[in-house]
C-alpha cells in the first residue's frame, strides 16, 4: 500500500468484481430503504421505488449503490435484523439482476451482510467499524466482499484530538479485519463525518484530511447533507446539496477516493472539476525536470 492517494489501485470485491480507485473520484449513491432517515426517510420504502431510484443514480454517474435498511441518524429507532433484511434483500436481488453497478450493503449485522452478499452485494459497509458485531469481519473474509470500515464516536469516550481518535479507533478495526484474514486490498476507510462529531470536529477532519493517508488505504467520505454543512451554510437538510458538492471537490483534492452522496448529478460535476484540476497538476509535475 502507499500513502499516495492518487496512485491507481484496485479494490477487490465479492463475486469476482473489482473497482479502480485513485485516478478519478468514484460516486456511491445512498439508497435508504427506511421510513426515518434524516433527509430522505420514506421516499424509497417500497422496493420498486428504491430500485428505480438506484437505477436513476447509475444513469447520473454512480458506480456504487449503497443499500441500507436501518437509519443511522442520531436517536433513530432501531429495527430488528429480520425487518432490516426484509427491506433490503429484495432491492439488492433486483439490482443484481437489472444492473451491472456495484452494490454495497449498509449494515453492521453479520447475518444481514451474509444474506446481502448472497443476494448479490459486492461490498459490506459497516458504520461501526467491525466493533459492534466483529463476526461481520468473518463474513467479509468468507465471501470475499469489499469492506468499508467507518470511524464512529458514538457510545464511547473519544480522544480530544480528532486525528488521534481516528487512529485509535481505526487501528483497532484493522486488527479485527486482519485477525479475520481480510487482505488490505479489500479495505477502504471512512472517517465517519457527522457520527458523534460536532461542526468544529468535522471541519478539523476536512482541514487535516491528509493525515488519514498514513494508513495507506483508500478513503471513502460521507458528508452528504450532514448537519455541519447546515451549520456553516444555514441550510436545511434538503437544501445542502451545493454545500455537499463543495466538500466533495475539496476532499477529492485532499485525496478522498469515494464519495457517498444523495444527489449524484451535482456531485458528479464537482468531481469532474476537481479531477480535471488534479490531472493538470499531475501533468505539470511530470513535465518538471
Amino acid at each position: 500500500m502507499t500513502d499516495n492517494p492518487f496512485q491507481i489501485s484496485h479494490w477487490k470485491l465479492a463475486h469476482g468484481r473489482s473497482l479502480e480507485l485513485g485516478a478519478r473520484g468514484v460516486l456511491m449513491a445512498i439508497i435508504n430503504v427506511t421510513p426515518d432517515s434524516f433527509s430522505d426517510g420514506g421516499r424509497y420504502m417500497q422496493a420498486e421505488a428504491a430500485v428505480a431510484a438506484a437505477l436513476r443514480a447509475v444513469e447520473e454517474g454512480a458506480a456504487i449503490l449503497d443499500i441500507g435498511g436501518e437509519s443511522t441518524r442520531p436517536d433513530a429507532e432501531p429495527v430488528s435484523a429480520e425487518e432490516e433484511q426484509a427491506r433490503i434483500l429484495p432491492v439488492i436481488a433486483a439490482l443484481a439482476r437489472q444492473s451491472d453497478a456495484i452494490i454495497s450493503v449498509d449494515t453492521y449485522r453479520a447475518e444481514t451482510a451474509r444474506l446481502a452478499v448472497r443476494a448479490g452485494a459486492h461490498i459490506v459497509n459497516d458504520v461501526h467499524g467491525l466493533q459492534r458485531e466483529p463476526a461481520i469481519a468473518g463474513v467479509a473474509a468468507e465471501t470475499g466482499a469489499g469492506l468499508c470500515i467507518m470511524h464512529t464516536g458514538r457510545d464511547r469516550q473519544k480522544l480530544a484530538d480528532v486525528i488521534e481518535d481516528q487512529c485509535r479507533f481505526l487501528e483497532r478495526s484493522l486488527e479485527i479485519a486482519a485477525d479475520a484474514g481480510i487482505s488490505r486490498e479489500r479495505i477502504v476507510l471512512d472517517p465517519g463525518f457527522g457520527f458523534a462529531k460536532d461542526t468544529e470536529e468535522n471541519l478539523q477532519l476536512m482541514a487535516r484530511f491528509g493525515d488519514l493517508h498514513r494508513f495507506g488505504l483508500p478513503i471513502l467520505v460521507g458528508t452528504s447533507r450532514k448537519r455541519f454543512i447546515g451549520a456553516v451554510t444555514g441550510r436545511d437538510a434538503q437544501a445542502r446539496d451545493v454545500g455537499t458538492a463543495a466538500t466533495t471537490a475539496l476532499l477529492r483534492a485532499a485525496g478522498a477516493a469515494i464519495f457517498r452522496v444523495h444527489d449524484v448529478a451535482i456531485n458528479r460535476d464537482a468531481l469532474m472539476i476537481a479531477d480535471a484540476m488534479l490531472a493538470e497538476q499531475i501533468s505539470r509535475r511530470d513535465m518538471e525536470p
